[in-house]
């Protein structure tokens, strides 16, 4: 029992302490425009009338009543019951002298029907560890940042003519502790093992399967209960904090998966959260993926966008996030996505555009753009949707990147065809160029490729074993060399041979084999050679950094082009031979004479390969070829990229 200025806090009614939302508060939240949200609603360590305690607020419109239980009242669902906030659909509470770490959810009883539910905050900062679900209160203003320069230096920075290598990871799954029975790496561990070899291998940037709270570990987090928690399976969100911090110590940035377009159905989530369809459509014909077993968010609702727009907000602001990957925004935008005719609602035009998601996607692209510059945004978008890394002012959805889902289908399509008959595919391999600028695209190869029966990036290799290692090393020669920023999911740095498992480590006993510990000094050394020639990232989303010397050996299985940096005499010659025979005495042309030095040949023997090449460089002849006036003379590796600078 404590006393304050004379009173016995314990003997005072919470009812009776002032509110700490304030009318403009309730009308920015019904707008859909309070952008700090998360600093009003949810559980907040707080100080009133000299007392300390935790302000509690839930928004609930349709129940009858909402208590807050806890250990505190031993989970009494009659004491503490919440207040309204008028006709906002917004309850409150403040109790005094309860503290950080204090587990809570909401009882709620609705005004329809009998339902009766204990719910986990939508704004809780901190979870029990699964299978538990409560909330736990935290105070996310301790931690003490010291990225100051870092997050300086990328207000400033145009990521799209910048370096883009990212290493796709699930934090689950990177790495585990067999010996004490398989458990997770913390945050912390992960700042010290993960964040170092990222560094070593030479990616700019890290990309975080969803780690936002969720119940099931095999949804890999994309089924969310607690948009504003960091999960407690790595730590606390001070924990992630240091993560984040220790990233950008290390000048690598930090993207996470974000996932606005669906949720599970558990129970002490979202669903039916005051008996009623409050986030989701209530019409199961747009509230319901029945592919995925869960629901659609109301876009149009005012409440449900800002909660969703203040959830991207407060990662950026609060975590120091570095970009946002949203999933499966094609099933934002298609009210008839995956669904059969008939069973789908058409918008007021007719049409199947999601007008409401559509609106949500630009206006959540314009606010980040605006407080947070040098953030990415990044879509996985599988369509043709017109102009989605396009700004919203000329008519595009407003995205800094679009995944390139075509890329990744035609590339592995081609690699997965035995040699012999690559040439009459040769289509699938220069198709892309026909709309890699149409867009400000991510080349992918990502977990969706080595799951449900994929295989393994080089188990889907043809050939016999040494060919599998060339072929996948020629794919990520092609990869890196092509226009577009870059994305490898773990394990595929060094030729994981299974199908990923949420549920282990990925397989680095594998690194102690030859061939794959070269595989992986590969992968380092193409990270390397992206950062250090400017050609290769400068233009990645203008034609004027690409051109092709020649597309067109089909026969051959043979594509050979040239990028080019915003100087355009600074630029590379690319050559790559999709076949196990080697070519000698083969012609392109260039565009100068002098000594072009081979600077990266993916048959390398530091390589695993077979180390045919061309002595360390070729000089140009004064032969025309391509419609060029002077041409190499060159020797091709079997199933090989050669990349050629000139010198002088």
């Amino acid at each position: 029992m404590s006393q304050k200025g004379g009173k016995n806090t314990a003997l005072i009614s919470p009812a009776s302490f002032p509110s700490l939302l304030t009318d403009l508060d309730l009308y920015l939240i019904g707008e859909g425009t309070h952008y700090k949200i998360y600093e009003k609603l949810g559980a907040h360590i707080t100080e009133i009338n000299d007392v300390k305690g935790v302000n509690f607020a839930v928004w609930a419109p349709n129940s009858e009543k909402v208590n807050v239980i806890g250990n505190f009242n031993r989970w009494d669902k009659k004491s503490h019951p919440m207040h309204q906030r008028g006709s906002s659909g917004i309850w409150e509470l403040f109790i005094p002298e309860i503290t950080e770490s204090e587990i809570y959810k909401y009882y709620i009883k609705s005004k329809i029907g009998n339902y009766r539910e204990e719910k986990a905050d939508p704004f809780g900062f901190y979870f029990e560890v699964r299978p538990k679900s409560a909330s736990i209160v935290y105070d996310i203003n301790k931690y003490k940042w010291t990225d100051e320069n870092w997050m300086m230096l990328r207000a400033k920075k145009n990521w799209l003519d910048s370096p883009i290598s990212i290493y796709e990871v699930h934090l689950g799954s990177w790495q585990r502790v067999p010996e004490e029975g398989n458990r997770f790496l913390s945050y912390r561990e992960l700042a010290h093992t993960l964040i170092p070899y990222v560094k070593e291998m030479g990616y700019t940037h890290i990309e975080l399967l969803p780690i936002m709270e969720y119940p099931l570990d095999e949804s890999w987090g994309y089924q969310v209960i607690g948009y504003y928690a960091p999960t407690s399976r790595f730590g606390s969100p001070e924990d992630f904090m240091y993560f984040v911090n220790e990233c950008h110590l290390n000048n690598i940035a930090v993207i996470l998966d974000w996932v606005p377009a669906h949720f599970p159905k558990d129970p002490h989530g979202l669903v039916s959260f005051d008996g009623t369809c409050l986030y989701e459509h209530e019409d199961p014909r747009k509230g319901e993926h029945r592919d995925w077993g869960t629901q659609i968010f109301n876009y149009g609702r005012h409440e449900v966008g800002n909660f969703l727009l203040g959830n991207a907000l407060f990662w950026l602001e609060k975590y120091h996030v570095d970009g946002l990957r949203l999933d499966a925004v094609a099933s934002m935008l298609y009210l008839d996505y995956s669904r059969e005719p008939g069973d789908w609602i058409p918008n007021m035009y007719g049409g199947n555009e999601n007008l409401e998601a559509v609106s949500f996607l630009k206006k959540f692209n314009e606010v980040v753009h605006q407080n947070y510059p040098g953030v990415l945004t990044i879509a996985e978008e599988s369509t043709a949707w017109h102009m989605v890394s396009r700004p919203t002012y000329i008519g595009g959805l407003g995205f800094s990147l679009k995944w390139n889902m075509g890329w990744m289908h035609d590339t592995l399509e081609y690699f997965s065809k035995n040699p012999i008959h690559r040439k009459y595919h040769h289509n699938d391999l220069t198709f892309s160029l026909l709309y890699a600028f149409t867009e400000n695209f991510v080349l992918i190869l990502s977990h969706d490729e080595v799951v449900h029966g994929k295989k393994a990036l080089l188990d889907k290799m043809p050939g016999d074993f040494w060919q599998r290692f060339a072929n996948l090393r020629l794919l990520y020669g092609f990869m890196y060399c092509h226009p577009g920023k870059k994305l490898l999911f773990m394990g595929g740095e060094f030729g994981q041979w299974t199908e990923w498992r949420c549920s282990d480590s990925i397989d680095w006993h594998l690194i102690s084999y030859e061939p794959h510990e070269k595989l992986q000094r590969y992968v380092k050394d193409l990270n390397r050679l992206y950062q250090q020639e400017p050609v290769l990232y400068e233009i990645d989303f203008h034609n004027s950094g690409f051109e092709w010397i020649d597309f067109g050996d089909w026969e051959g299985s043979i594509v050979s082009f040239i990028r080019r940096a915003k100087d355009p005499d600074n630029f590379l010659v690319i050559v790559l031979n999709f076949t196990p025979v080697p070519r000698f005495g083969y012609r392109i042309g260039v565009p100068l004479s002098g000594f072009y030095k081979e600077i990266m040949n993916s048959d390398s023997e530091i390589y695993w390969g077979s180390n045919l090449g061309n002595s360390g460089g070729v000089y140009a002849e004064p032969i025309p070829w391509h419609g060029r006036q002077s041409s190499l003379n060159l020797t091709l590796p079997p199933l090989g990229m050669i990349v050629l600078k000139r010198e002088g």
